[in-house]
């Protein structure tokens, strides 16, 4: 009997040439190997078997009654395993079903929502599971399969998972049209005579990137709110006159709600990259969605 606990794939690749050539000449030719290689395998196929499989004749070989009763299973057996093999190496987006977790901020999905769109365009069957961003419990949820890819800062992940840059991003100031300072520009005069909302995702921070930039000339800023989130913001400063400096892409497309305007500083950018784990790192439907991203 065939140890079924550890299969030799090139056996039974071999018992096929065999099967369907019956000739060992032309089986060897078949699969790539010296005609003595192939009688070895030979010989450990009816080791395994406990029966000749293929007996001499005039011209070759012929299978036994066993041989011939063990086609038509192995033939089903190797064509289930071709099919997976291709699968995996072909993967089209407009007939796959399949789920993918991604953990992101509010901004992070802000930032992607055109291109989420566009994926799934090419891909109807997708279907997304956002899920929010907690660094602490990264790597075990991408371990347990909870989680498939995060988007955040690569600098700040685990250093047990897989990175990729996605995109830099830059702080623009934003305002509301009929702002009674702030008109089309801004200097930095304006900038920290105005009251400013900030984001702290953790809660209670009143400061950011800007304030670094600003101490280094010797300036400060007045915040007067502190917010949770990156969606409220726009919405916040629409109705008010308060300003912010947001990521770009959280505005991107608001111009007709707020005034977009370039910051009359230097406030350090940042990078936003793409996080898996290696159990994903080949998964053909995985590969195809990080490279659309990063596309």
């Amino acid at each position: 009997m065939m140890d079924v606990s550890r299969p030799d794939l090139n056996l039974l690749l071999a018992l096929e040439a065999l099967l369907a050539e019956r000739n060992v000449t032309r089986a060897a030719v078949r699969l790539n190997l010296s005609q003595p290689a192939l009688s070895a395998q030979l010989r450990r196929l009816r080791e395994i078997f406990g029966d000749p499989l293929l007996v001499p004749a005039r011209r070759g070989v012929i299978p036994t009654q066993r041989a011939l009763e063990l086609q038509a299973p192995l033939r089903e057996a190797l064509k289930a395993l071709r099919s997976v093999v291709a699968e995996r190496l072909y993967f089209d987006p407009s007939v796959a079903e399949f789920t993918v977790a991604i953990a992101a901020s509010d901004y992070a999905q802000r930032a992607l929502i055109e291109r989420i769109v566009e994926i799934q365009r090419e891909a109807p069957r997708l279907r997304l599971s956002w899920r929010q961003l907690y660094v602490p419990e990264l790597v075990g949820q991408m371990e347990r399969g909870e989680v498939d890819l995060a988007v955040m800062t690569p600098n700040t992940a685990p250093k047990q998972l897989l990175t990729s840059p996605l995109f830099e991003e830059r702080y623009v100031v934003i305002a509301r049209h009929g702002h009674p300072v702030v008109k089309g520009s801004i200097d930095i005069d304006q900038l920290c005579a105005s009251t400013h909302v900030v984001v702290s995702p953790r809660g209670g921070g009143f400061g950011g990137p800007a304030d670094a930039a600003l101490n280094a000339i010797g300036r400060e800023r007045r915040v007067s709110v502190s917010a949770a989130s990156f969606l409220i913001v726009p919405e916040l400063i629409a109705c008010s006159d308060q300003i912010a400096l947001v990521p770009e892409r959280l505005v991107r497309g608001k111009s007709r709600d707020l005034q977009i305007l370039v910051p009359p500083l230097d406030v350090a950018g940042f990078t936003m990259g793409l996080v898996w784990h290696e159990r994903c790192d080949v998964e053909p439907a995985q590969t195809w969605l990080r490279g659309r991203l990063m596309g």
